[in-house]
This record gives C-alpha cells, sequence and structure tokens, in this order.
C-alpha cells in the first residue's frame, strides 16, 4: 500500500470522528479488509499532522493514547481525492463497458 492510500484511508475513517491509533486501523480493517502495518500507520499520522490535515483532539488522549480529528483542510482534502478518485473509477468502468 502506498503512502498515499494510507493517508487516504486515515482521513475517511476520521470524517466519522476522533479515534486513537489502534481505533483508526480498526475502523480502516472494517473498511478494507485489512490492517495497515505500525509503519504504515503512523508514518500516515505524522505526514498528515504536519500537513496539518490531522490534529490531536481537544479531549487530549485517553489514557496513553492519542486521539486524532481531522481538520477543515483535512475534510476538503479528502473530499477533492475521493470526487477525483470517482472520475477516474468512472472512466475506468466506462472503458471496461458491461461486465
Amino acid at each position: 500500500m502506498h503512502s498515499n492510500d494510507a493517508q487516504m484511508l486515515v482521513l475517511t475513517v476520521l470524517a466519522e470522528g476522533p479515534l486513537h491509533g489502534y481505533a483508526i486501523n480498526t475502523a480502516i480493517e472494517e473498511l478494507t479488509g485489512r490492517k495497515l502495518g505500525p509503519g504504515s500507520l503512523y508514518g500516515a499520522l505524522s505526514r498528515l499532522e504536519a500537513r496539518e490535515l490531522i490534529r490531536p483532539s481537544d479531549d487530549a488522549s485517553e489514557g496513553r493514547h492519542r486521539t486524532m480529528r481531522i481538520t477543515d483542510a483535512g475534510r476538503a482534502t479528502l473530499r477533492a481525492e475521493l470526487e477525483q478518485m470517482a472520475r477516474v473509477s468512472q472512466a475506468g468502468l466506462r472503458a471496461l463497458g458491461p461486465a
């Protein structure tokens, strides 16, 4: 899985509400059927936070877990990426023709 894919998955699950790392990975597994490796997950979280697309939740931490939330910029980025993916998917399906 590419780092951009991991970042998109993280943004997608955080769009539903704040989560900590383990819960993010559980939500990704429910969505895709597989978990991200620790390097992929925490690398994605680090890059997204550096780009200010996610930030620590106002309610800070649940014990040792750091809860993250999507920012307005993260929502805008996710929407733009998903709209582009939808256009590409529709074009590909048209090109393939009927199943």
